[in-house]
Parts: C-alpha cells; sequence; structure tokens
C-alpha cells in the first residue's frame, strides 16, 4: 500500500497537481496515522518531496511540515538551488516553516543539512539575502553576551545565532560561503557599472553634433 501511494502522490506531483498530492499524503494521517505518513515520506523520491514541501505557507501549519524528519528535510531542501529561485524565498519559509516548528529541534535539521554534499550552501542560500548585516554586524556580535531569546524571530537572525552558539564548525563554513556571496556581488554591479558608463561614452559620441570645418575639410579634400 505504501508503494502505491508513493508512486500516486509523485503521478500527482509530476502532473503539476502539488495541491492534490499533499492532501492525499495528509490523509494518510487520518486513516493510518503519523508513522505511516513518515515511512511514505521516507520513500519519496528527495524532488517529489521538495516540491510538495515548497509550496508551504510559513504562515500557517502543515501535517507534513509538523512531521518531515531533519533526515527527510535535508535531502529535499539540498535540491532547491536546481529551481534557479536567486532571492531563495521558497528556501527560507520552507525552512522557517519547519525549523522552528513547536517541540522541534532546530539544531538536528541544521545538523543534518551539514552532513549532506551541498547542505553548507543550502544554508547559505536560506540567509544569502541578509549576508551583508550576518558578516558586518551579527559575525562581531559576542553570542555569550546575546541570548536565544533577545533575538528570537524564527527567521534568519536566530538560525545565524544557533550557528555562531552551537555549530561553530558550520557556521565558519557558512561564513566563507556568504563572504564569496557578497564578493561576486560587488563584482557584478562593478561590471554592471561599468556597462553603463560605457554605453553612456557611447552615446555621447554617437550623438555629437557635426562641426561646421569638419564639413569644409571634407568638401575640400572631394576636390
Amino acid at each position: 500500500m505504501t508503494h502505491a501511494l508513493v508512486v500516486q502522490a509523485s503521478t500527482l506531483i509530476q502532473s503539476g497537481d502539488i495541491v492534490k498530492a499533499e492532501e492525499l499524503l495528509t490523509a494518510l494521517v487520518e486513516t493510518d496515522g503519523d508513522h505511516a505518513l513518515i515511512e511514505v515520506l521516507d520513500e519519496m523520491a528527495p524532488k517529489d518531496l521538495l516540491a510538495v514541501i515548497r509550496e508551504y505557507d510559513a504562515s500557517k501549519q502543515s501535517i507534513l511540515s509538523l512531521l518531515i524528519t531533519p533526515e527527510q528535510f535535508a535531502r529535499a531542501v539540498v535540491l532547491d538551488r536546481l529551481y534557479g529561485d536567486i532571492r531563495h524565498e521558497h528556501l527560507r519559509g520552507m525552512f522557517n516553516a519547519v525549523l522552528f516548528r513547536e517541540d522541534a529541534d532546530a539544531g538536528e535539521f541544521i545538523n543534518a543539512i551539514a552532513e549532506l554534499e551541498f547542505g553548507y550552501e543550502a544554508i547559505a542560500d536560506y540567509l544569502s539575502d541578509r549576508a551583508e548585516e550576518i558578516v558586518g554586524v551579527f559575525n562581531a556580535i559576542d553570542t555569550e553576551e546575546l541570548s536565544r531569546a533577545e533575538i528570537s524571530d524564527h527567521d534568519w537572525k536566530e538560525v545565524t545565532w544557533l550557528l555562531r552558539h552551537d555549530h561553530e564548525d558550520i557556521y565558519e563554513n557558512v561564513l566563507l560561503l556568504l563572504k564569496a556571496k557578497i564578493e561576486a556581488r560587488e563584482m557584478a554591479e562593478a561590471a554592471e557599472l561599468e556597462l553603463e558608463e560605457s554605453q553612456e561614452d557611447d552615446d555621447v559620441v554617437q550623438s555629437k553634433p557635426v562641426e561646421k570645418e569638419d564639413i569644409d575639410d571634407d568638401e575640400d579634400s572631394a576636390i
């Protein structure tokens, strides 16, 4: 039965009917209980599970977000980079909905993600929108003098605090990736500015009026 449900859910996901797939999965809880759904999620292809949890609304609780395990979540989120979401808004929604769910141990999820290939990149992508603040400001804060309760935003600040306070090795690796992102952005902005200035110079040259003296010189040459 479990295998058949996985195939059915996968078929719905591949056809783009994510809502129906989630309804199918969550209905299993009512008939067979929480553990049955966890077993099904464990059998699902990570890309299929990601397709479902990417649709999470962080402001609302989902049965899947409440039951997904750290290992299942990690296998899914490391694939989010394949979507090419530059702002990583879906990734932030997934992180916040799952890591900060009631009774969840965010540290278990962080460790599970970091253990996988591209795990550090997934965490850095989640924090990328705040890279400058983390590298320039938050990195200088002494976490021993700042309690988790003081920055409990269930978002990037709390994740950064957890990384620095409880996962120092992971934090150092993620920090390097964030610095690289900042440098890449600055180089892209500089290149764009240089291109704009070059185009402006070309426009000035093309729009420069022809002087009468230049016309006379041309006529003399023709004679």
